[in-house]
């Protein structure tokens, strides 16, 4: 596994999720239903997150398996379940406020923002192939039935290693482990 704390990871950028984050450790109150349920929607986004990243190759492909036949964007929605099962996990309505504030913030101005960038760095890359992908799989909202994926590649964990995946694993892990411990 990488160094989860290369220096690409300690960018400004992340500041205000890692304030957040923080936060939520230090006002967590987990009561023993909302950590479990939180902790459901932390795997669930782990899961996809883990998912997308043992497909992705970052701008060298145009990738269309796996979670990316269902939607363009699998990490950041696998990013925004483990932000809101963080703070379901972590109970408390101070909790609940940080995650509500981070979740519009990261709705209306990361994920747009992301997009822009991303799409227009994919259609210089991929032209056509990605302008077709991006007319027939949306950005957000996963579409039941898959697009069919040119057989490019199958998931890999040296993939998922490639993309940095396991030191997000790592933290999300450690901190539902702390709040486990602040709810005993």
């Amino acid at each position: 596994m990488r160094h989860p704390f290369r220096r690409h990871n300690l960018s400004p950028r992340l500041l205000p999720a890692a304030a957040v984050a923080v936060t939520l450790l230090l006002v967590a109150r987990p009561s023993r239903i909302g950590f479990l349920a939180g902790a459901a929607l932390v795997a669930g986004g782990l899961v996809l997150r883990l998912w997308a990243a043992g497909h992705l190759v970052k701008t060298e492909r145009l990738t269309c398996s796996g979670p990316y036949g269902h939607l363009r964007h699998p990490l950041y929605l696998g990013a925004l379940a483990i932000g809101l099962g963080l703070g379901v996990a972590a109970g408390g309505w101070l909790a609940f406020g940080a995650v509500a504030v981070a979740a519009l913030g990261f709705r209306f101005y990361y994920l747009p923002y992301k997009e822009r960038i991303e799409s227009a760095r994919l259609e210089r890359h991929h032209g056509d192939a990605f302008r077709s992908y991006r007319a027939a799989v949306p950005a957000w909202r996963p579409a039941w039935r898959a697009r069919p994926a040119p057989r490019l590649g199958r998931w890999s964990l040296s993939r998922v290693r490639e993309n940095h995946e396991l030191g997000t694993l790592l933290g999300v892990v450690v901190g539902l482990a702390v709040l486990a411990l602040r709810g005993a």
